[in-house]
């Protein structure tokens, strides 16, 4: 007799494939598409008896905010008169952590790879007021593509306005940033860093760089960034790490705010930004216009100044039939599509790299993908006397050179 599958909605739900303290984790797949999911099941009344219905919907809507391609995908949720159901991407490589068991450490290339993925995720999660505060190995997963994924936002915080410190004490403490543990306030951007510098150690060296059996030790350690690299470690990978994992979050040059200069001159891109644009952490996509990889957004470079930026771009949009919204060097431009289809929407914003070197970050608000190339080649050709080429000097070149691995 063929056995009659469990079904959730559209879900047709298999076996269990993971099992926490209030939830179990169940693979299913949508009937109507066939697509896989995992199915995160828990109790009403375990949820009221340990007074999480705020932390399960304060997951639910986070989860809801970060939409990325290396962040987890919350499909929708689900619930009947005894249990909630969390419809999630499946996602079937594993965690990152068996993987660095399983090899014992993995190579500076591949680390490379996952480190540029999980940084772009964070700084997206951080761009939309999200802190995860519990990032490390367990809770990256693998699609069978090998792409991360980011998952377990239990215990993320959603920034609140006026807020400036988160001030409750949460992760695993190998992870920990020195300031969580200070019990003084701390910015949950850095928090997150300082765990992104430990995963990418851990990842390529095969251990923790803070370990002690003793936990006042290991607190005692962490705060004061008491660590060596192994032997095996490049130049620039010590250098990066040592940067990330800085005990002073105010010296951290990783995640200092965006700020605009006091003459009200454009945005500073900082160190941690210009990583999270690149390919991997080769800065040469930023500088050269011809390796744009995503394909709704693309930047280049310039070395005249950000006012002759803007008015170069603002003439050429004019020349365009576009409509043009313009403040502290951040501009919308609108207007029909190059095709006559539909309506285009493009943002840019213009960052200053290093002094006297200016970046055009420009990327669709809406309309067509193939539109918007079109739309960006034009651009670029009428303002090709204001972009920087490859073969110039870059000024403060060593900057750029102590950011790469």
């Amino acid at each position: 007799m063929k056995k009659v599958r469990r079904k959730i909605g559209k879900y047709e739900v298999g076996r269990t494939i993971g099992e926490g303290t209030f939830a179990k984790v169940k693979f299913a797949k949508n009937t109507e598409t066939g697509e896989s999911v995992a199915i995160k099941v828990m109790a009403k009344r375990t949820i009221l008896k340990h007074k999480m219905v705020e932390q399960i919907k304060r997951e639910i809507s986070i989860m809801k905010i970060v939409r990325h391609p290396n962040v987890v995908r919350l499909h929708e949720v689900l619930a009947s008169q005894s249990k909630i159901y969390i419809i999630l991407e499946f996602v079937m490589g594993g965690e990152l952590y068996d993987k660095i068991v399983q090899l014992g450490k993995v190579s500076e290339n591949e680390s490379r790879r996952y480190f540029q993925q999980l940084i772009d995720a964070v700084a997206h999660c951080h761009r939309k007021g999200v802190y995860h505060r519990d990032l490390k190995p367990e809770n990256l997963l693998l699609d069978d593509y090998g792409n991360l994924k980011i998952s377990d936002f239990g215990l993320s915080a959603l920034t609140k306005k006026g807020v400036d410190l988160l001030h409750t004490t949460c992760g695993t403490p190998n992870y920990v940033a020195p300031e969580v543990l200070s019990n003084l306030g701390y910015d949950g951007a850095a928090a997150d860093v300082w765990s992104c510098g430990v995963i990418l150690y851990v990842l390529m060296a095969g251990y923790l760089p803070f370990q002690e059996a003793d936990l006042p030790m290991l607190y005692k350690r962490i705060s004061a960034a008491e660590f060596v690299c192994p032997f095996w470690f490049s130049t620039g990978a010590k250098t990066l790490i040592h940067k990330i994992l800085d005990p002073n979050p105010k010296t951290d040059h990783f995640v200092v705010e965006r700020s605009e200069s006091t003459e009200g001159g454009p945005l500073i891109m900082n160190a941690f930004e210009m990583i999270t644009l690149s390919q991997g952490l080769n800065l040469s996509p930023l500088f050269d216009r011809h390796q744009d990889f995503v394909k709704r957004q693309t930047r280049f470079v310039s070395r005249k100044p950000a006012r002759v930026i803007i008015s170069s771009i603002e003439v050429a949009a004019e020349s365009m039939g576009l409509r043009i919204r313009s403040r502290n060097y951040k501009m919308r431009l609108e207007g029909v599509s190059a095709s006559n289809v539909g309506q285009l929407a493009v943002v840019l914003e213009v960052y200053e790299v290093a002094p006297s070197l200016f970046m055009v970050d420009v990327r669709k608000a809406a309309g067509d993908t193939l539109d918007y190339h079109m739309f960006y080649k034009n651009l670029t050709a009428k303002v090709e006397n204001i972009i920087w080429r490859p073969s110039e000097t870059i000024p403060n070149s060593s900057l750029l050179r102590n950011l790469t691995l």
